[in-house]
């Protein structure tokens, strides 16, 4: 006979399940609020990297209402992230935050694939 703790059988879910991403409780209140102005009920916050910017790559945020057969869809407290498979390979372990600064408010990832970034956090390198 077997006995399994809820850890034990949390840790199997979250290896089945992959891993991936993480939206901290800043950025599910922030895109709350704003999903709630956007069109359509299937709104979801798309996060992406492209090549360019000062580092070598840059983070890409847009609202998307569409799956394409490559995504894979991160939910929390109501709140759907998306991340393309290709950008899923450089964001593995990533956190999507939102940050109140004086220089202004903005989305951001906690990324720790990067081995350096530029100093406004935008892009980064591997």
């Amino acid at each position: 006979m077997s006995v399994t703790s809820d850890t034990d059988e949390r840790d199997s879910q979250a290896e089945r399940a992959g891993p991936g991403i993480s939206i901290d409780d800043s950025a599910v209140r922030r895109l709350s609020k704003m999903m709630e102005r956007e069109p359509g009920a299937n709104q979801m916050f798309r996060v992406s990297v492209q090549g360019g910017g000062c580092s070598g790559f840059q983070y890409s945020f847009s609202f998307d209402d569409k799956l394409n057969d490559d995504d894979r869809v991160f939910e929390r407290g109501g709140v759907k992230v998306v991340v393309d498979e290709m950008s899923l390979e450089f964001l593995e372990g990533s956190e999507v935050q939102y940050r109140e600064e004086l220089v202004g408010s903005y989305f951001a990832l906690d990324n720790p694939n990067a081995t350096s970034s530029c100093g406004c956090g935008s892009s980064f390198s591997i």
